[in-house]
């Protein structure tokens, strides 16, 4: 069980680092593509301000225990989908900004509200999102998750851009352990941001990585 703090630091990091990649972007590099089919940097964004107006709404939105899900069985609860239904409201609405930057400005005015909300939110207290109900460590950690998940995705055409904060990643790399089996474990040559592209079925697995995978290969992509 993770503290509130530990959770809370995660998601500051995470949503810095994705400010960090978006902050002085002009708008021709707004509009490069990202491992999201389909999606350019600022509809990314757009789907990452969602997350973060979510956020708000759920630290204000507080429910009786017990938590139905956790930080982990949380991914278990999206039914399968291509998600093309989200995915075209997303592009719709960016386009709908007079230029991409406005997406910016506005993620660079929710975000911090989002993270200053979590660090007032009642440590031991639960909240309720997308019809479940999460101790408020864990919805953190589900955010942090994803943010680190979807700056891998930003910057796939933005080399030059900062890679997700450390403590960010440990805490989606320790969600993707969690949807994994108990005796599982990553083949050694994977580093921690080929964990997360792989775990969720953004980079294919190799032949050597199902060789040293063995059965386990058989869970990518986990789910979330």
């Amino acid at each position: 069980m993770t503290s509130h703090r530990q959770q809370h630091i995660a998601l500051a990091q995470a949503y810095d680092g994705i400010t960090r990649i978006v902050a002085d972007l002009d708008d021709a590099d707004l509009q490069r593509p990202t491992r999201c089919r389909g999606w350019l940097v600022a509809d990314l964004l757009l789907h990452l301000v969602g997350d973060a107006q979510r956020a708000l709404v759920a630290l204000a939105s507080p429910a009786d225990g017990p938590p139905d899900v956790d930080d982990v069985t949380y991914w278990h609860t999206f039914p399968p989908g291509d998600g093309s239904r989200h995915a075209w409201w997303v592009r719709r609405s960016a386009a709908a900004f007079e230029r991409p930057s406005g997406v910016v400005r506005l993620w660079t005015d929710t975000a911090p509200a989002a993270v200053r909300a979590a660090a007032a939110a009642e440590p031991t207290g639960c909240v309720t999102t997308q019809g479940h109900v999460l101790r408020v460590p864990d919805l953190l950690a589900t955010l942090a998750t994803e943010a680190v998940v979807h700056h891998l995705d930003l910057v796939v055409d933005l080399p030059a851009a900062p890679p997700p904060g450390p403590e960010a990643t440990r805490v989606a790399v320790a969600t993707m352990d969690g949807l994994l089996s108990d005796d599982a474990v990553r083949p050694a040559g994977w580093d921690d941001h080929e964990y997360l592209l792989k775990a969720t079925g953004r980079l294919p697995l190799t032949d050597r990585d199902r060789l040293e995978l063995g059965e386990v290969a058989g869970w990518f992509p986990l789910p979330g």
